[in-house]
């Protein structure tokens, strides 16, 4: 199901406005040593719409990545449930979410959620959750 495109939209429908979300979230990171900045917008089932930036801290494990602060934003707000997900980040090429926010999202998004990852040009790539996290651990594997 991965699908690229340079159009901003794809057949899955509906991505251009949840792309432009991201984007304007993402020129609101915090990236002072990187320059590296990143945003993600989630659109829950609710149909609600949450967005998050890259924050790095001087400490640099101590940052937080874009998915994760959009998935705070939606617990906050109430949502348990993405249906979509979309990343941009300052890259010419489309930018996944990092392994970690790849697990962060699938506790939250079932196995055939689009994430749609966008590069800094427009170009985009569109996977599923399952495609981006093959084998990812669930509450299955907790016995």
């Amino acid at each position: 199901m991965t699908e690229q495109s340079n159009s901003g939209s794809n057949r899955f429908g509906g991505k251009m406005s949840l792309i432009d979300d991201a984007k304007a979230a993402q020129a609101r990171a915090y990236a002072p040593y990187s320059n590296f900045r990143v945003g993600a917008a989630i659109r829950a089932k609710s149909g609600h719409v949450y967005t998050g930036v890259n924050v790095e801290n001087v400490a640099y494990p101590e940052g937080t990545c874009a998915e994760a602060g959009a998935i705070a934003a939606m617990v906050l707000g109430g949502d348990r449930e993405i249906a979509e997900v979309v990343v941009i980040g300052d890259s010419d090429a489309p930018v996944p979410p990092c392994g970690g926010c790849r697990q962060k999202i699938r506790e939250f998004a079932g196995p055939d959620v689009c994430v749609t990852m966008v590069s800094r040009t427009g170009d985009t790539r569109t996977m599923t959750v399952a495609e981006l996290l093959p084998g990812a651990f669930t509450t299955d594997h907790m016995g």
